[in-house]
């Protein structure tokens, strides 16, 4: 089968939507499909293009097996919401003319990885010229979450893109999402059952998993053995809320035997530096290479999860699965009745978003109790390896687009 992935993001992105849809086409490579990939530059989370890369240059690489064709891309030095409209459009642009040029190869089926507002008419294009099947797959909803977080305003624009939206999501064979909630969410924005699969994201539980004893990165950063570290690590941007870290740090400074360790990069990360500069139970690192990521993982004896309460349902986070897999508790923020909350539940603690105390006290109440965090983190390495798996999760995903492929109903 021969598969065309259109999406902003990509390997060796390490973070996010690019390092899923890197790991899935690798693994369809090695089922023996052919697989070609119309992305961006390298440029998440950090918000600027990665070394050997150009942004106004168009480039044909190998990866993996993979054949990819990397596209300009404007990377605004402030995101904004314009700066961010602006960005995208740039990839829909600068990508049009290499999807249309897979005409000679003939694809049997196209897949828009969203963020994909902007660069999904461009995939429709592509498929009904080349009579292949369209599959939009979203890892959130980028417009729900941009009205819901602030980031758009303007009424009127407002509804001219949800109808946009809504007139794109009826050309797609089929639609694909995340998490249950997330599906339900397809179904209100119109879109029927028969088209719509749930597509979670997976992690590895071979190469993520619990490491005990000693630790490299605990060693490197002069962390004890009996000093309990708290860690975020992923992408600092709006979504994740991170504010409240810095708050909660503040709060337990005095506990000496608490250490704050904030690993990543984003639109927020500059701020989340200068707010916990005079703190001297924080340290933050920049974003660690894969190799070192089950090193980073297992660092942690409590991860943070915080989550903007507007951002809830609309995303799930994609670190749950490494956290999961890594054996260790997790405090998160969330509403009782979200996704979130109820996937975390028994494998962790739950938190009101933007509750300092409560954040605080179940921080300390895991910190005091080894045996606790050691249930919950059995638990959520158990669920990783049950319901989590890679194997098990793209296995299913290839049937999906094999019956698709085969014959199904097409587009309505």
């Amino acid at each position: 089968m021969k598969i065309l992935i259109h999406g902003l993001n990509y390997s060796p992105e390490i973070t996010g939507i690019g390092k899923y849809t890197g790991e899935m086409a690798e693994w369809l490579i090695n089922r023996g499909h052919e697989v070609r990939v119309i992305a961006a530059p390298p440029h998440y989370p950090a918000w600027r293009i990665g070394e050997g890369y150009s942004s106004w240059r168009y480039k044909k690489e190998t990866s993996g097996g993979v054949t990819v064709f990397r596209c300009p891309l404007w990377v605004p030095q402030k995101v904004t919401a314009l700066n961010r409209v602006v960005h995208l459009a740039s990839f829909a642009f600068s990508s049009f003319s290499v999807l249309l040029l897979q005409y000679f190869w003939q694809p049997h089926i196209v897949l828009n990885i969203a963020p994909a507002l902007l660069s999904s008419p461009v995939s429709l294009i592509g498929s009904v010229l080349f009579q292949a099947k369209a599959w939009l797959h979203f890892q959130d909803f980028e417009l729900d979450a941009a009205y819901n977080l602030g980031i758009l305003r303007m009424r009127k624009l407002g509804k001219m893109v949800v109808s946009a939206e809504r007139w794109m999501l009826k050309r797609f064979d089929r639609i694909s999402t995340i998490s249950n909630q997330m599906v339900k969410n397809l179904h209100l924005k119109g879109v029927d059952q028969s088209r719509i699969v749930l597509f979670p994201n997976w992690v590895d539980p071979e190469a993520i998993y619990p490491l005990n004893g000693s630790n490299p990165i605990r060693h490197e950063l002069g962390i004890s053995n009996d000093t309990i570290v708290a860690l975020y690590a992923g992408n600092m941007g709006q979504k994740q809320g991170i504010e409240i870290l810095v708050e909660v740090a503040r709060s337990l400074e005095s506990h000496a035997n608490i250490k704050f360790v904030f690993c990543g990069e984003g639109s927020s990360s500059s701020r989340l530096h200068f707010l916990t500069s005079d703190l001297k139970n924080v340290i933050c690192l920049p974003l660690q290479s894969i190799d070192r990521l089950n090193n980073l993982l297992s660092l942690a004896d409590i991860h943070l999860l915080p989550q903007r309460a507007d951002a809830a349902d609309l995303v799930m986070p994609s670190k749950l699965t490494g956290i999961f897999a890594s054996g260790r508790p997790v405090v998160a923020t969330a509403n009782p009745d979200t996704e979130v909350a109820r996937v975390v539940q028994e494998r962790g603690l739950i938190v009101r978003p933007n509750d300092v105390e409560g954040f605080s006290k179940s921080l300390l109440f895991l910190a005091t109790n080894p045996e606790k965090r050691k249930k919950l983190g059995k638990a959520g390495r158990s669920y990783a390896v049950e319901k989590l798996s890679k194997e098990k999760i793209l296995c299913q995903f290839e049937k999906d687009l094999c019956t698709l492929v085969n014959g199904s109903k097409g587009r309505n």
